[in-house]
């Protein structure tokens, strides 16, 4: 199972993941994509789905036309692991 990030590597992996924020009511990370129309924004979350489930990690999130709300969470480890940081990374990326 994976290790929940904490201290040092809690800080240092969020300082690299530009967009994303620490969520106050629980232990996870929340981003907002906003793309240029409906087409762009399925097209994130068809190539995220395929990173995701490569990972076998699955992310929360919804989609309402142009814009993705998303939030990672390691739902095994209770909050925010290596896991998260890894999809939150290619998500990042793929938003590019």
């Amino acid at each position: 199972m994976p290790e929940k990030l904490t201290g040092e590597a809690r800080r240092s992996a969020l300082a690299a993941l530009p967009g994303w924020i620490e969520m106050t009511d629980r232990d996870a990370i929340f981003r907002t994509f906003v793309f240029r129309d409906f087409s762009e924004a399925f097209g994130f979350m068809t190539r995220a789905a395929l990173v995701a489930e490569k990972l076998d990690h699955h992310p929360e999130w919804m989609n309402v036309y142009k814009t993705v709300d998303v939030t990672l969470s390691t739902h095994d480890a209770g909050g925010l692991t290596e896991k998260d940081v890894t999809l939150a990374k290619a998500m990042n990326k793929l938003a590019d």
